[in-house]
């Protein structure tokens, strides 16, 4: 079978990890404007960030199957496509049913594609797993920060209004489709492993860490729906607002990376995983009780912890069990039951905006939340598995 040079297989991870953010981010710095040009309530907008997050857990558990249809790269292509077509519908977003719908169709897309993106670093980068992961995460953090930096300025210099703002990432998801295309297709041949294949459900640690992924995931995408409206309402200008969650996006391109280095490095992940978790706590609670005092800081800090405990926390799977089907298990379940929690976070903090007729109640939820990834932090590192069980190369 046909090969691709290695340094290819690189790229074209690189480019379909920058497009798996952007499509959810790039709403932040109009969530606002949208809501009022399409009178809907807060709680409504925010399924264009919530309906995504959803299907990446509800579907997440498919992606194998349709793997072993089509093929790991065929399959990837198709996932692409899929985001380029939702980015594209977004030209027609100004009713809000083709918005919502978009919403979804994007996160088909993103939900298969995650998965076999694992497995594509499993099959073309074996023996450097642990480097490749942290290539992966940065690329995705880059995509996530582009989307929240770049669309209020392509919006503008597009000046078509905002739908054109958030259709422009069409642009990266056809040059990352272009190169998969070009890939060869590699089949997805069964194991005949006898090992269960099922999720782990009753394994209480495999619910530690799924527990610990959905918090972190549910800050991440309620933060990127909602803190740039957080900020505006506490009294600073819409493009204060927009600085800071630029700012926080930005500064965790490098805790993205270095963080898993360090924890490989180091064999200290769980012990990051609770300063992590610390950092955010203090940080949400400035935000909600302080969120004018020297707000740059928290923003910093609050971008480090959240993008470092993301990363950590995908490959947490790696380094609880010894083989690759188990990793796979322990896998689906976090991302299935993680990201179906999480999607339920910024619904229900547009809700209580909208009950409580501002954002500082919601945002308690939050701070509270992250007391909660402090307490799973400190319990998955007590219970921490032995040094021998590290299957990150």
């Amino acid at each position: 079978m046909k090969v691709a040079p290695r340094a290819l297989y690189l790229l074209a991870l690189v480019l379909a990890a920058i497009n798996l953010r952007p499509g959810i981010t790039s709403f932040a710095p109009l969530i606002e404007r949208i809501a009022t040009d399409l009178s809907l309530s807060r709680g409504l907008v925010s399924l264009v960030t919530a309906l995504p997050v959803l299907c990446m857990g509800l579907l997440a558990p498919f992606a194998p199957r349709v793997a072993l249809r089509f093929g790991l790269e065929r399959t990837i292509s198709l996932c692409l496509g899929l985001i380029l077509l939702a980015l594209l519908v977004r030209f027609a977003g100004q009713r809000s049913v083709v918005l919502i719908s978009s919403a979804a169709l994007l996160g088909a897309g993103i939900a298969i594609a995650g998965p076999l993106l694992s497995g594509f670093i499993r099959q073309h980068f074996h023996g450097h797993i642990g480097r490749v992961v942290a290539w992966y995460s940065l690329s995705m953090t880059i995509g996530g920060a582009s989307g929240a930096v770049l669309t209020a300025p392509a919006e503008t210099w597009l000046a078509h209004g905002w739908t054109w703002g958030l259709a422009a990432w069409s642009v990266p998801a056809l040059l990352a489709l272009l190169l998969w295309a070009c890939l060869p297709n590699q089949s997805v041949a069964p194991t005949g492993d006898p090992q269960p294949t099922g999720l782990p459900w009753r394994e209480p640690r495999a619910w530690l860490i799924t527990a610990f992924f959905a918090i972190q995931a549910g800050l991440f995408y309620t933060l990127a729906t909602w803190l740039v409206a957080r900020y505006h309402q506490a009294g600073l200008s819409l493009l204060e607002s927009n600085n800071l969650f630029s700012l926080l996006m930005l500064v965790g391109l490098p805790s993205s990376f270095l963080l898993p280095w360090i924890a490989q490095r180091r064999d200290n992940r769980y012990e990051l995983l609770l300063g992590c978790g610390l950092i955010s706590l203090l940080c949400l609670a400035m935000i909600t009780f302080l969120p004018l005092v020297v707000p740059q800081l928290w923003a910093v800090l609050l971008g480090m912890s959240l993008s470092g405990s993301f990363a950590l926390s995908m490959v947490l799977p790696l380094y609880e069990v010894d083989s690759p089907l188990a990793v796979s298990r322990w896998t689906s379940m976090m991302l299935c039951a993680g990201y179906s929690l999480a999607s339920l976070t910024p619904v229900l903090t547009g809700l209580g905006r909208d009950l409580s007729g501002n954002y500082q109640w919601p945002f308690v939820a939050l701070t509270v939340m992250a007391g909660l990834l402090c307490v799973f932090a400190w319990r998955l590192r007590a219970g921490k598995p032995g040094k021998g069980q590290n299957f990150v190369g």
